[in-house]
């Protein structure tokens, strides 16, 4: 009784024993903040100091002592320069404003309605599907030799052999935009999903709909100003990765002459050690058009504000929104089956004996593309489960750290300085990377298994975060009272209450930052120098190659692993806590 009393009054005032500040973890919690942003702004800042330096001509490893201008000005000489800077900004700018029109008219014309709660179970597990994965599954299904030119060959189109159709690596980057958009969606759909509770939509779209307004222009005019204000930084995170993709602008992207990426990591590799230099300025380049698209974006966004408050204040109600709904939907529900239809073309090209064109299916299954790739699998496969598993790890365990600082202190919005997170997601990553491998070098990290989790932790980082805030911020602290009324110590409480209860939310995060270290391909390339593959690395350099069964076997295994993780992180919890009742979904 007396313990229920003091639980009580611990209540009412606000306060729970055992967890004041810095009790129980103590310099754990207490120095958490500042080690995950030296973490994350360490490697980002020597990185870009180690990639302008050479860019203006210093770097002592090669005997570059002087400061120039002078590969500035080698670069605006190499031929197709500016045509490569201008694929960069526009592919990023017609991605990102694609992605989110459709989203936009989605979310308008079917929030609140069974379409879009089937789209919100669909679109949720195809998140974990990398974007290369993603890009070798699009390209089996546009390519003239593809499952969508097979399946209406040569009944509708009279075509007995593949037809002479530059749809691949096309000039214009339109392949390569279409396999953005299709990877774009899922991403932008779930964080409109994590914002929409912060949003008054319900009662928007009724008073909307109650002055006679269409769906879409209830949307529109009431909830999207606010609701975008709360995505805004995924929007540029889209964005910021879309002028400066490297593994999808390989796999589909224009090659004469290619995207700033795709040049820049071909210059890094060259065997004259001088082309650094240039590789160097054109990093900053590639920065300095990144920041364009993003100013361009903002100026956009403006654009669109003044239009929608044109047609609100001109009383536009757009009642027939049908098309719209259609467009939106239509837009969605491609993304989704693309995504789950080139898992399959993989799936079936990784067993595939004999396929002649134009049949829509093998004429023989076989195991034998497996068997021939097992040997070359083992090390990359091994490389990147350990990189995964332990950024992904660690990047958990800092997440928790700052998580439960921001609860001993009682700052629920948490410590600004964590805004800091989210500038690798803004930043484009070949802008620093080149700088990290050179401190890589110096320090002797490069190539190794070390060197390589701290760049992959770099990125893994943000989404874990992302990912397990909210549900910790979540979390009903009054279990917490109970406790520490009952007498239970502040790490007892955390670990047998607050983490049991969360485990499924811990494990999701964890099976995200696995899910984002499989997908990385720059960091694997700079840092692992070569000497360490990864599933994706092997992958990303086999599309130059066209053996589809090939291919098909690593894109296959590297869109397997992230679903493997997030099943084990959605049975792992039912199977620990099966004998309680209150944490089973």
């Amino acid at each position: 009784m007396a313990a229920a009393l003091r639980c009580r009054e611990l209540t009412v005032q606000g306060t729970t024993p055992g967890i004041e500040t810095g009790a129980g973890f103590g310099p754990l919690t207490r120095h958490a903040p500042a080690l995950t942003i030296a973490v994350l702004v360490g490697p980002i800042l020597f990185g870009f100091l180690g990639t302008l330096l050479p860019a203006f001509g210093y770097l002592p490893g090669l005997g570059g002592m002087t400061f120039t201008l002078s590969h500035f000005a080698d670069l605006t000489d190499v031929p197709g320069i500016w045509r490569s800077v201008g694929l960069s900004l526009v592919t990023g700018l017609v991605t990102t404003l694609i992605s989110l029109l459709l989203l936009m008219l989605f979310v308008g014309g079917h929030l609140g309605g069974r379409l879009f709660g089937l789209m919100r179970r669909l679109l949720a597990p195809l998140l974990a599907v990398p974007h290369a994965a993603t890009a070798f599954g699009l390209a089996f299904l546009i390519a003239p030799s593809g499952e969508i030119v097979r399946l209406v060959s040569p009944w509708l189109t009279g075509w007995s052999r593949p037809p002479d159709l530059f749809i691949i690596h096309d000039s214009m980057g339109l392949s390569m935009i279409a396999g953005l958009v299709v990877k774009e969606i899922p991403f932008l759909f779930l964080v409109t999903l994590a914002a929409l509770p912060q949003v008054p939509h319900a009662d928007s779209m009724r008073l909307g709909r109650s002055l006679g307004y269409g769906r879409v222009a209830s949307f529109t005019y009431l909830v999207w100003p606010s609701l975008y204000r709360q995505i805004r930084l995924a929007v540029l995170a889209v964005l910021a990765y879309a002028t400066s993709v490297v593994d999808v602008a390989l796999i589909l992207g224009p090659q004469l002459p290619a995207t700033l990426p795709v040049r820049l990591i071909e210059w890094m590799n060259d065997p004259d050690l001088s082309m650094r230099y240039l590789a160097s300025a054109g990093a900053v380049l590639q920065l300095l058009t990144t920041l364009a698209a993003i100013m361009i974006w903002l100026g956009l966004e403006r654009l669109g504000g003044v239009l929608v408050a044109a047609f609100r204040d001109r009383g536009r109600r757009l009642a027939r929104d049908g098309a719209a709904r259609s467009l939106g939907l239509g837009g969605v529900a491609l993304a989704a089956l693309t995504i789950v239809a080139g898992i399959l073309i993989l799936a079936v090209w990784s067993v595939a004996g004999l396929w002649q064109f134009p049949d829509a299916l093998p004429s023989s299954l076989t195991g034998r593309s497996w068997m021939r790739a097992v040997p070359r699998l083992v090390e990359p496969l091994t490389v990147t489960l350990a990189v995964a598993t332990l950024s992904a790890g660690l990047a958990v365990l800092l997440t928790l750290l700052c998580l439960e600082r921001e609860n001993e202190t009682r700052n629920s919005g948490g410590t600004r300085a964590l805004m800091l997170l989210y500038l690798p997601l803004i930043v484009p990553q070949i802008s620093f990377l080149f700088g990290m491998q050179y401190c890589a070098i110096l320090g002797g990290l490069d190539g190794s298994l070390s060197g390589m989790v701290i760049a992959h932790l770099v990125f893994v980082l943000p989404y874990v975060f992302l990912s397990l805030s909210d549900p910790w911020r979540s979390y009903d602290r009054r279990y917490e009272t109970i406790a520490a009324g009952l007498g239970m110590g502040r790490m007892r409480t955390v670990f047998r209450i607050r983490l049991p209860m969360l485990s499924r939310a811990i494990l999701t995060a964890f099976a995200v930052g696995f899910a984002v270290s499989i997908g990385q391909y720059l960091p694997t390339v700079m840092i692992g120098a070569g000497r360490l593959t990864t599933i994706t690395s092997e992958a990303v350099a086999l599309s130059a190659g066209g053996n589809r069964r090939v291919i098909g076997v690593y894109a296959f295994l590297q869109t397997i692993l992230p679903f493997l993780a997030f099943a084990i992180a959605t049975a792992l919890p039912g199977l620990l806590f099966r004998n309680r009742r209150g944490l089973r979904v």
